[in-house]
């Protein structure tokens, strides 16, 4: 069984955001997939993460860097894991299926609490989720920015 973790943005971006919650997963030594909605955005985030803060370095890579097996963290817009991560970030409305969880320890959908599509679909897939068995969490942030586990 597979942990999913959902966080809701509301008040900050996935740019300001994701950056973060990557540094936490590279911080573990694991190594990560960042499934994104389109290959255009892709890049965008690829770009972003090497500019982000100048305090930080946080190594990644996509299709277009190439050297995918030896990238901690991976961007992509497909079902690909060459880097045999044990973490999985769902953003942009990037999806997985149920059969696929098992291959993570651990599941990050990140989605936009201002978007109503955006909210549909993780409600489904928290349902789906809930309903094969495994486990799930609810994350929203408070007014300093910090995750708080909602019951």
């Amino acid at each position: 069984m597979s942990r999913v973790d959902f966080y809701h943005l509301q008040s900050q971006t996935l740019e300001n955001v994701l950056p973060k919650l990557l540094e936490k997963a590279y911080a573990t030594g694991k190594s990560t997939v960042v499934r994104v909605g389109t290959d255009e955005r892709v890049e965008f985030l690829n770009a972003l993460l090497w500019t982000y803060t100048d305090q930080s370095f946080l190594p990644h890579g996509s299709k277009k860097d190439g050297n995918a097996e030896l990238q901690p963290i991976w961007l992509t817009a497909g079902n690909d894991v060459p880097n045999m991560a044990s973490l999985l970030f769902l953003v942009d409305g990037a999806k997985a299926e149920i059969n696929e969880l098992e291959k993570f320890s651990r599941v990050c959908n990140v989605f936009d609490g201002n978007s109503p599509e955006a909210l549909k679909q993780a409600r489904t897939f928290w349902k789906d989720i809930k309903a094969s068995g495994n486990e799930c969490f609810y994350w929203k942030q408070d007014t300093n920015g910090r995750w708080q586990q909602q019951a």
